[in-house]
């Protein structure tokens, strides 16, 4: 697997998700020409390209419920696909903490949780990936992930996560799905547009990257890690759910990785 190697630059600035790039693929994927789709929301050709192209303005509540409704009449919308456009739009905006902050938010009972949790693996991150907080068994299954602060980082930029994730390849995927769902909303951050150029370093990371795609949870529970210390690999079993308490609802994630016996019994 590629690494990047120290002084080595991105072989050109990736692209960040927009709502005029995602539009124009969903319609291409339907082969749904503009005038059809322009015809279908009430609007101009022109529009649609100009939309399309970025140079317009995000459409309305009625125009992208037309929009939506058209394309969902051809080929049924993914539920992935019909949150991304929506977020992409931009209707709904909400400051984006810093992690510094998310991780002052985690109190002593929302610690002593964590720790409730051994041997199963467990932590707070917040919706970019950031660690926040964990316990010792997530620290240990992933070796190095705190010390680096970003789970989606690490995945490229240590070697380590490639030795202890015995299906890199799903994992790395879901995380990018993930991340470009979470871009999704601050597409135009300087957050967003700042850690894309840093891990556009990673050709692994851009190859995924530029497959598309974005997820918002996680569809299987299964993930299979290597211990290690021991080598053994190792099925956990694993949950993530947003957090809507606290004084930042919605920006923080809870991972919970149950271990599971031979027999397919979780520990716990």
């Amino acid at each position: 697997m590629a690494r990047k190697t120290p002084g080595s630059g991105a072989e050109g600035q990736l692209r960040l998700p927009t709502l005029g790039g995602l539009l124009r693929e969903l319609r291409d994927s339907r082969r749904i020409s503009r005038e059809k789709l322009a015809f279908a929301a009430g609007v101009s050709a022109s529009y649609i390209t100009h939309l399309e192209n970025g140079d317009r303005d995000r459409p309305t509540k009625p125009v992208l419920a037309a929009l939506i409704a058209y394309l969902d009449r051809i080929e049924v919308l993914g539920d992935d696909e019909r949150r991304h456009l929506l977020e992409l739009a931009g209707l709904e905006h909400a400051e984006l903490p810093e992690a510094a902050t998310l991780r002052a938010a985690i109190t002593t009972d929302m610690h002593r949780t964590l720790a409730m949790q051994e041997p199963n693996l467990a932590a707070y991150l917040d919706i970019r990936w950031n660690v926040l907080a964990c316990n010792d068994a997530y620290r240990s299954a992933f070796p190095g992930v705190v010390e680096n602060g970003n789970v989606l980082r690490w995945f490229f930029a240590d070697p380590a996560a490639a030795r202890v994730v015995l299906e890199w390849e799903d994992e790395a995927m879901l995380a990018v799905q993930s991340l470009r769902a979470a871009i999704g909303r601050y597409a135009e951050s300087d957050w967003a547009v700042g850690f894309l150029a840093e891990l556009a370093e990673f050709p692994e990371f851009r190859r995924l990257w530029e497959r598309g795609g974005a997820s918002y949870g996680r569809e299987r529970l299964a993930m299979y890690l290597r211990d290690p210390r021991t080598g053994v690999p190792q099925h956990i079993a694993v949950q993530t759910f947003r957090l809507d308490a606290g004084p930042y609802p919605g920006f923080v994630q809870y991972f919970l990785g149950m271990r599971v016996r031979r027999e397919g019994r979780a520990i716990g």
